[in-house]
């Protein structure tokens, strides 16, 4: 168990900080801009790069890029779906107008319905999480250089 409790434990506070980002864009209506957006993948690179180096701290001799990579997607995935599911409370619970709001700042929404959306929320964040995670473990493999 102590194996998951650091991709859980940055997963938890990864989500939180994209909730908390995406509350603030809301504050000032800008949560309907999906330029916006693209700082989503900073937050998840942050969370995820944070829980491979804790890892990689806590067991360096048992560390490996597979061990790394389990730990960055675990982080990630969990984040992505709590995120998209807050998402999809927030569009069809909190406020209804969001979701009409946001296709017609995107220029033709082609009848996307909030299925659809929250599905595209989904699946870009669990992209931004298979990416970071192999940008991250370029920072924290081990090198079998010898010269």
């Amino acid at each position: 168990m102590k194996k998951i409790s650091i991709p859980i434990r940055f997963g938890l506070v990864t989500s939180a900080v994209l909730i908390a980002y995406f509350l603030i864009l809301a504050l000032f209506n800008k949560h309907i801009n999906p330029v916006y957006s693209f700082f989503n993948a900073i937050i998840t690179t942050f969370g995820v790069y944070e829980s491979v180096r804790l890892s990689k701290l806590e067991n360096p001799e048992m560390f490996s890029y597979g061990e790394g990579f389990k730990t960055g997607l675990i982080t990630g995935f969990i984040a992505t779906i709590l995120f998209t599911t807050f998402f999809l409370f927030y569009a069809t619970e909190f406020s209804p107008g969001f979701l009409p709001e946001l296709l017609k700042e995107m220029h033709g929404g082609l009848g996307a319905d909030v299925g659809l959306v929250t599905f595209v929320v989904a699946i870009m964040g669990l992209a931004t999480t298979v990416v970071a995670t192999l940008t991250v473990m370029q920072l924290f493999k081990n090198s079998k250089k010898l010269a």
